[in-house]
């Protein structure tokens, strides 16, 4: 639901600068509400700028913080377009990072710009003076200059209805008369003063850009009006100055414009042969290849967009539904195995293998257990480690029986065994054999032909699951080796017979193994073990996009611009309990009342320090994306691309009944 109005205009954002600190605690309020309001719907019915004359740019004055009503209220036509205008630079803007107060949190930002006065030197990462908060995001060879039009400025000006603008104030290095993001291409060279620049990729948009703007709406704005700014590389270094001529001297090849390619990623619709046309562009910065790449490999019984989330298939069912226990077997002194059937007798659904389910052993007990059987089993086996105060992992050992009935959801997952002729090497700490177990399973089902490595750590013999099934499962594939490591083997166990070293997996001994090159490694234990493994695993030249992983528990999380904080164990909420559907955070065990004061679902998440990952934080960028196992939510702001079926943009929704998130 669309609740905004085009016309809104933001109460002006009293900014106070303490100590280099911005303090903006006074917008907090604006902004949660403004995030609760959404966009302005489809507000591309506002229309384009209407015509205008060309004007012949002068270069400003020194203008630090002056308001430009001059140059956007008086009308003209963008240069370099259908008429032949003249572009012009008309300031050039730079900032170094600061802390801005905002919500409680300290956010490290460099979008503050401000006009420089006189020539300003462009090298190949920065022009002098500037400088990028969030690296992983920002700046860097492929994003050293933004670009923003006065163009621009205007529309947002009449659609906002605010008059309170200044160069600098969309976090670009260059505001430009001229080079509309429908007209630039992406590959497109230009000459300003002395420095030569190329066209790189669109503006990506985070929530940074609605706290300068004092409207968290703007990163959903920026996409949807097709209006994103783009990123020039810098060929050739050189100083440039506000009033310099922009001279295009080379057509991007393609002829696709920085506002086409932005809505190929962001925008539904995502017609296979303009992306293969984008991945022709040399000049396309990496990572949006690898997002057009992944919209390309993305399986056609998947949902949502691969080129922002990792895809799957949609789940098999929604919600839980009834299955019952056939057989609880002891795999190891501390893991047991739980087969689940379907009580009609008719086989379940198939998994990918490598993928999880989710049970809900009675109210407010929910867990996610990784699948361990074959991929085409005509039942579901989860293998169960039981950890000393766990309560699920406790209750299965102890109550569940064969003949039970469990409420199950539909397997999940994208840490899956891809497919290919690629060597495989297939690494576990303890329980994580279990999703590891199932890509081996797939691999002896079809006979395959691949280059195999089971590699596993275990504590000693008895800790150790799977023994004979590994065993025997190896012995059915023809290029199959393995290495177990016991990290304080039992006097009973044999070097050489039931372990091949003593001691824990390291750059050493994986180095040792004789990997073959282009292995694809599947990693699954604890997070220690996998950031030790994963390490390793680069220290022998294993290339990052081969190395996948699963960690059982709560995933990192995501929160750019803002710094560590001690970690702190999912919890209740303060204050008052609420008194709405219960939400469930299945990775954190931790169940709360949704609280009638939450924004959304991140809002709660984040007061309840559950690990979260997000960007935008208004329904563009996925990265919040989530599993929703279970439950009804409703948008308060619509995604610009709905998320894949069977999962929820936590950003920008709310419970409309219980809901059960893969959190």
């Amino acid at each position: 639901m669309v609740l905004a109005s085009a016309g809104r205009r933001p109460n002006d954002w009293a900014t106070q600068f303490i100590s280099g600190t911005v303090a903006a605690t006074a917008c907090a309020a604006r902004w949660s509400a403004a995030a609760a309001s959404g966009p302005a719907g489809t507000g591309c019915c506002a229309g384009p700028p209407q015509p205008a004359r060309v004007r012949t740019a002068a270069a400003p004055a020194a203008m630090t913080g002056k308001v430009v009503r001059d140059s956007i209220g008086a009308p003209y036509r963008p240069a370099l377009g259908k008429d032949g205008g003249v572009a012009t630079l008309r300031s050039v803007n730079v900032g170094l990072p600061k802390d801005v107060l905002w919500r409680g949190r300290s956010v490290h930002t460099g979008i503050w710009k401000s006009p420089v006065d006189g020539a300003a030197m462009v090298r190949r990462l920065n022009v002098d003076g500037d400088g990028q908060g969030d690296l992983g995001g920002h700046g860097g060879e492929q994003r050293a200059v933004f670009v923003y039009q006065l163009d621009s400025y205007r529309y947002w000006r009449e659609f906002l209805g605010r008059d309170d603008f200044s160069y600098g104030q969309f976090g670009e290095n260059f505001t430009v008369d001229g080079l509309a993001d429908d007209e630039v291409r992406i590959g497109d060279r230009y000459r300003i003063g002395a420095a030569l620049f190329e066209v790189t990729q669109p503006r990506v948009t985070c929530y940074r850009v609605g706290i300068r703007m004092d409207d968290p709406r703007m990163p959903a704005l920026l996409v949807r009006h097709r209006r994103p700014g783009f990123y020039f590389r810098v060929l050739e270094e050189g100083a440039v100055r506000a009033g310099d001529e922009i001279v295009k001297v080379a057509d991007g090849p393609e002829a696709m414009t920085v506002a086409e390619v932005d809505a190929l990623l962001y925008l539904p619709g995502h017609p296979r042969d303009r992306i293969e046309r984008a991945l022709r562009i040399p000049a396309l910065s990496p990572g949006w290849q690898g997002s057009f790449r992944a919209m390309l490999a993305q399986p056609e019984a998947a949902s949502g967009n691969a080129g922002l989330v990792e895809a799957e298939p949609a789940p098999a069912w929604a919600g839980f539904r009834p299955l019952r226990v056939t057989a609880v077997d002891e795999e190891s002194s501390t893991i047991a195995s739980v087969r689940l059937a379907d009580p009609g007798g008719t086989p379940v659904a198939p998994a990918l293998p490598g993928q999880f389910l989710t049970v809900r052993l009675k109210p407010g007990l929910v867990r996610s257990y990784s699948l361990s059987g074959g991929p085409g089993d005509a039942e579901y086996r989860i293998s169960v480690k039981r950890e000393p105060h766990g309560l699920a992992s406790g209750y299965l050992h102890t109550h569940v029986r064969p003949g039970d009935v469990i409420d199950v959801a539909a397997p999940r997952g994208t840490f899956v065994l891809r497919p290919g002729t690629a060597p495989v090497l297939l690494v576990s700490g303890g329980v994580g054999a279990t999703p590891v177990l199932a890509m081996l399973h797939a691999l002896a089902d079809e006979k395959s032909g691949r280059e195999v490595w089971w590699v596993q750590a275990a504590r000693n013999g008895a800790e150790r699951p799977f023994a004979t099934e590994v065993s025997g499962l190896l012995a059915a594939l023809p290029n199959a080796r393995s290495y177990v490591a016991f990290s304080r083997p039992g006097p009973e166990d044999r070097l050489g017979g039931d372990f091949d070293g003593a001691g824990r997996l390291s750059a050493t001994v994986l180095g040792g193994l004789g990997l073959p090159g282009g292995v694809e490694a599947y990693l699954c234990g604890p997070s220690s073990f996998l950031g030790d493994v994963s390490a390793a695993l680069a220290g022998i030249g294993v290339p990052a996009g081969r190395i996948h992983t699963e960690i059982f528990g709560s995933r990192p999380g995501l929160t750019p611009g803002i710094g560590a904080t001690p970690t702190r164990a999912p919890h209740l909420p303060e204050g008052e309990p609420g008194t709405g559907p219960a939400v469930s955070f299945v990775r954190s065990d931790l169940t709360v009342p949704w609280p009638g004061s939450a924004a959304s679902l991140l809002e709660l998440a984040e007061a309840c320090d559950v690990p979260v990952r997000w960007s935008c934080r208004v329904g563009v960028c996925h990265n919040c994306e989530t599993g929703l196992l279970s439950g009804d939510v409703e948008y308060t702001t619509e995604p610009v691309d709905p998320p894949a079926e069977g999962n929820v943009l936590i950003c920008s929704s709310r419970p409309r009944s219980a809901v059960v998130l893969d959190l």
